[in-house]
């Protein structure tokens, strides 16, 4: 009988799923062939799918910050801490690799309902034509070369400039907080 229940549900919850996206695609307007090989090249030389990636990421990024904060404050000797993050690194590499493969899948599902759909408002052919240009430009692909290089030159100079100081910031900025995290640890900590 509960299995019964589930199968008509099942069944009416795909007839649902499958009417809203006949009233979609009917909603939506038809894209020209031309429009939508456009869109399809766009896309693939473009990769939107990469922001979702770097959202994919920051937990991985927050955990070896907070692991390797957490050493430092706690003044785990220096071989020891070494040993943890790279112990701690395979387990988040591990995340990064199983969350990136499945954030790419989906989005890229997702694209010709979600990202293709904006690009047929939003460019007229003649627009897609100059912007698949753009992408496909060896000037572009000489910029993005250059772009680590800048990152680096300029990360360098800032560092030499003021990275003392944000250090000391970042010390300050920790050592304002800490106390108030452990006070409110210790008075969540069961009794």
């Amino acid at each position: 009988m509960h299995t019964a229940k589930r199968t008509v549900s099942s069944l009416a919850l795909a007839a649902l799923l499958g009417a809203a996206s006949l009233a979609h695609a009917q909603a939506a307007p038809a894209v020209d062939a031309e429009k939508q090989k456009l869109i399809d090249q766009i896309l693939t030389l473009w990769h939107p799918e990469n922001a979702v990636l770097m959202a994919v990421q920051r937990p991985a990024a927050a955990v070896m910050e907070q692991s390797r904060a957490a050493l430092q404050q706690r003044q785990v000797p220096q071989a020891q801490g070494e040993a943890v993050l790279k112990d701690i690194s395979t387990d988040v590499q591990k995340y990064v690799e199983t969350a990136d493969a499945l954030a790419t899948k989906s989005a890229k599902k997702a694209f010709p309902g979600t990202v293709a759909p904006l690009f047929a408002q939003t460019f007229t052919v003649d627009e897609l034509k100059q912007l698949l240009a753009l992408l496909q430009s060896p000037v572009k692909a000489k910029f993005e070369k250059l772009v680590p290089q800048v990152d680096q030159a300029l990360g360098k100079k800032v560092q030499d400039d003021v990275g003392a100081e944000i250090n000391k910031d970042i010390q300050a900025m920790n050592a304002a907080a800490t106390p108030k995290l452990r006070a409110a640890l210790a008075a969540s900590a069961p009794k």
